[in-house]
Protein backbone atom coordinates (compact mmCIF):
# COMPACT_ATOMS: atom_id res chain seq x y z
CA UNK A 1 0.00 0.00 0.00
CA UNK A 2 1.29 3.40 -0.55
CA UNK A 3 -0.52 5.45 2.22
CA UNK A 4 0.87 9.26 2.32
CA UNK A 5 3.62 8.50 -0.21
CA UNK A 6 3.48 11.05 -2.44
CA UNK A 7 6.58 10.21 -4.90
CA UNK A 8 5.90 8.57 -8.04
CA UNK A 9 8.46 5.47 -8.12
CA UNK A 10 8.79 5.39 -12.05
CA UNK A 11 9.29 1.81 -11.93
CA UNK A 12 12.59 2.44 -10.45
CA UNK A 13 14.51 1.89 -7.41
CA UNK A 14 15.43 5.22 -5.18
CA UNK A 15 19.27 5.05 -6.55
CA UNK A 16 18.19 4.85 -10.13
CA UNK A 17 15.38 7.49 -9.84
CA UNK A 18 17.47 9.64 -7.66
CA UNK A 19 19.93 9.48 -10.86
CA UNK A 20 17.40 9.89 -12.97
CA UNK A 21 15.71 13.16 -11.42
CA UNK A 22 19.49 14.57 -11.05
CA UNK A 23 20.23 13.95 -15.40
CA UNK A 24 16.74 14.90 -16.11
CA UNK A 25 17.45 18.27 -13.94
CA UNK A 26 20.90 18.78 -15.52
CA UNK A 27 19.70 18.43 -18.72
CA UNK A 28 16.55 20.75 -18.53
CA UNK A 29 19.00 23.56 -17.30
CA UNK A 30 21.09 23.02 -20.03
CA UNK A 31 18.54 22.94 -22.27
CA UNK A 32 15.59 24.82 -20.89
CA UNK A 33 13.31 22.78 -22.50
CA UNK A 34 13.46 18.73 -22.79
CA UNK A 35 10.42 16.07 -24.30
CA UNK A 36 10.06 13.46 -21.85
CA UNK A 37 7.25 11.19 -20.71
CA UNK A 38 4.50 12.83 -18.47
CA UNK A 39 4.94 11.47 -15.00
CA UNK A 40 8.47 11.55 -15.42
CA UNK A 41 8.18 15.43 -16.40
CA UNK A 42 5.51 16.35 -13.50
CA UNK A 43 8.42 13.82 -11.24
CA UNK A 44 10.96 16.33 -12.19
CA UNK A 45 8.87 19.22 -11.97
CA UNK A 46 8.56 18.63 -8.14
CA UNK A 47 12.47 17.76 -7.45
CA UNK A 48 13.50 21.05 -9.89
CA UNK A 49 11.49 23.54 -8.69
CA UNK A 50 12.76 23.80 -5.02
CA UNK A 51 16.34 23.67 -6.82
CA UNK A 52 15.24 26.68 -8.54
CA UNK A 53 14.11 28.45 -5.54
CA UNK A 54 17.27 27.83 -3.53
CA UNK A 55 18.98 29.30 -6.50
CA UNK A 56 18.04 32.36 -6.31
CA UNK A 57 19.78 33.31 -3.06
CA UNK A 58 23.43 32.99 -4.03
CA UNK A 59 25.81 31.67 -1.24
CA UNK A 60 27.92 28.51 -0.61
CA UNK A 61 25.42 26.50 1.60
CA UNK A 62 22.40 26.91 -1.57
CA UNK A 63 25.30 25.84 -4.00
CA UNK A 64 26.20 22.99 -2.20
CA UNK A 65 22.88 21.82 -1.58
CA UNK A 66 22.09 22.07 -5.46
CA UNK A 67 24.95 20.31 -6.12
CA UNK A 68 24.19 17.30 -3.87
CA UNK A 69 20.71 17.31 -5.61
CA UNK A 70 22.05 17.68 -9.08
CA UNK A 71 25.54 16.27 -9.18
CA UNK A 72 26.88 18.32 -11.96
CA UNK A 73 29.03 21.44 -11.39
CA UNK A 74 27.91 23.05 -15.06
CA UNK A 75 24.19 22.72 -14.50
CA UNK A 76 25.01 24.16 -10.97
CA UNK A 77 27.10 26.95 -12.40
CA UNK A 78 24.35 27.05 -14.98
CA UNK A 79 21.49 27.10 -12.55
CA UNK A 80 22.92 29.79 -10.39
CA UNK A 81 24.31 32.09 -13.22
CA UNK A 82 21.85 31.45 -16.13
CA UNK A 83 18.50 30.82 -14.44
CA UNK A 84 18.25 32.49 -11.35
CA UNK A 85 18.50 36.40 -12.43
CA UNK A 86 15.82 35.17 -14.92
CA UNK A 87 13.22 34.20 -12.02
CA UNK A 88 14.16 36.11 -9.18
CA UNK A 89 11.08 38.07 -9.45
CA UNK A 90 8.44 34.83 -10.09
CA UNK A 91 7.24 33.62 -6.88
CA UNK A 92 7.40 30.36 -7.87
CA UNK A 93 5.87 28.37 -10.51
CA UNK A 94 9.39 27.94 -12.65
CA UNK A 95 8.19 25.12 -15.13
CA UNK A 96 5.43 24.33 -17.49
CA UNK A 97 4.40 21.14 -18.80
CA UNK A 98 2.68 20.94 -22.29
CA UNK A 99 1.25 17.50 -22.93
CA UNK A 100 2.69 15.93 -26.62
CA UNK A 101 0.37 12.87 -27.25
CA UNK A 102 1.28 9.03 -27.50
CA UNK A 103 4.56 7.54 -28.36
CA UNK A 104 3.68 5.78 -30.91
CA UNK A 105 6.31 2.44 -30.19
CA UNK A 106 4.44 2.06 -26.63
CA UNK A 107 2.07 4.68 -26.51
CA UNK A 108 3.42 6.44 -23.63
CA UNK A 109 1.94 9.83 -22.70
CA UNK A 110 4.74 12.27 -23.63
CA UNK A 111 5.16 15.90 -22.55
CA UNK A 112 7.32 18.90 -22.62
CA UNK A 113 8.55 20.37 -19.73
CA UNK A 114 10.20 24.01 -20.24
CA UNK A 115 11.40 26.46 -18.31
CA UNK A 116 8.82 29.73 -18.28
CA UNK A 117 11.18 32.64 -18.23
CA UNK A 118 13.21 31.22 -21.44
CA UNK A 119 10.14 30.80 -23.62
CA UNK A 120 10.70 32.62 -26.73
CA UNK A 121 7.77 32.21 -28.09
CA UNK A 122 5.36 34.52 -25.11
CA UNK A 123 7.74 36.49 -24.33
CA UNK A 124 7.77 38.02 -27.96
CA UNK A 125 4.48 37.74 -28.18
CA UNK A 126 4.29 40.47 -24.84
CA UNK A 127 6.53 42.63 -26.45
CA UNK A 128 4.91 43.13 -29.25
CA UNK A 129 1.43 43.37 -27.39
CA UNK A 130 3.45 46.19 -25.55
CA UNK A 131 3.90 48.44 -28.30
CA UNK A 132 0.42 47.90 -30.63
CA UNK A 133 -1.86 50.35 -29.83
CA UNK A 134 -5.17 49.04 -28.17
CA UNK A 135 -8.20 49.55 -30.20
CA UNK A 136 -10.90 48.36 -27.21
CA UNK A 137 -12.65 51.06 -25.53
CA UNK A 138 -15.26 50.69 -22.97
CA UNK A 139 -18.90 51.36 -22.84
CA UNK A 140 -18.12 54.27 -20.28
CA UNK A 141 -16.01 56.25 -23.31
CA UNK A 142 -18.75 56.46 -25.78
CA UNK A 143 -21.28 57.53 -24.15
CA UNK A 144 -20.10 61.17 -23.72
CA UNK A 145 -19.98 61.14 -27.23
CA UNK A 146 -23.30 60.42 -27.43
CA UNK A 147 -23.84 63.52 -25.26
CA UNK A 148 -22.45 66.34 -27.26
CA UNK A 149 -24.02 64.35 -30.48
CA UNK A 150 -27.48 64.83 -28.33
CA UNK A 151 -26.79 68.06 -27.12
CA UNK A 152 -26.07 69.47 -30.53
CA UNK A 153 -28.80 69.73 -32.33
CA UNK A 154 -30.75 71.80 -29.42
CA UNK A 155 -28.03 74.57 -30.13
CA UNK A 156 -28.80 74.37 -33.73
CA UNK A 157 -32.54 74.96 -32.64
CA UNK A 158 -31.69 77.82 -30.55
CA UNK A 159 -30.21 79.67 -33.32
CA UNK A 160 -33.16 78.84 -35.82
CA UNK A 161 -35.63 80.53 -33.82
Amino acid sequence: MRHGNKNNALSRKKAHRDALLSNLACSLIAHKRINTTLAKARALRRYVEPLITRSKDDSMHNRRTVFTYLQNKEATAALFRDVAPKVAARPGGYTRIIKLGNRLGDASEMAMIELVDFNTVYTKEKAAGAEVKRTRRSRAAKKPADKPAAEAPKADEGKAE
